[in-house]
């Protein structure tokens, strides 16, 4: 399983945190994510970070509210204002419950298909799955396939 972070105004990935296994979840590595792209990308603001509900929870909230960008993240249906959770938590949850598709247009909630399309168009072009048996080897597989996604689409 691979983690990224893509521009979806450039349609670039950004950042690849980490090959895990599949038992890692993925709200786990959106920290180490926005870090690497923000220390990668000297000057690089990012204004919003746009995820499914997995990556929904309170210490991802706190980390973008401390870092001043923008939450796009879809809280899960069951979610509650808590005094517990982060004031931004809190307000997107208020936000969604009341209005979702003011919410999606607001955030911009669609663009998130660019990231999705750069996992297909990774997936179809060098197949899903590593050849290599050995993880360290897959994980420089993995990196080759998200270097030539990039370099493909700037020579596009």
């Amino acid at each position: 399983k691979i983690h990224v972070a893509v521009n979806t105004k450039a349609r670039e990935i950004l950042a690849l945190e980490e090959v895990t296994d599949e038992k890692v979840h993925d709200g786990k590595e959106m920290k180490a994510l926005v870090e690497r792209v923000l220390e990668r990308n000297k000057g690089f603001k990012i204004k919003t970070v746009l995820a499914d509900g997995a990556y929904g929870s309170n210490g991802n909230f706190k980390c973008l509210q401390e870092k001043k960008i923008r939450p796009g993240i879809k809280v899960r249906k069951n979610s509650i204002i808590t005094c517990k959770n982060s004031k931004t938590r809190n307000g997107e949850v208020r936000n969604q419950t009341r209005d979702l598709l003011k919410w999606k247009r607001k955030r911009g909630y669609g663009q998130r298909r660019v990231a999705e399309t750069a996992f297909s168009s990774i997936k179809r072009t060098y197949r899903e799955h590593v050849s290599a048996t050995k993880f360290q080897n897959m994980v420089k597989d993995m990196m080759m396939k998200v270097y030539l996604y990039n370099l493909f689409r700037k020579t596009a």
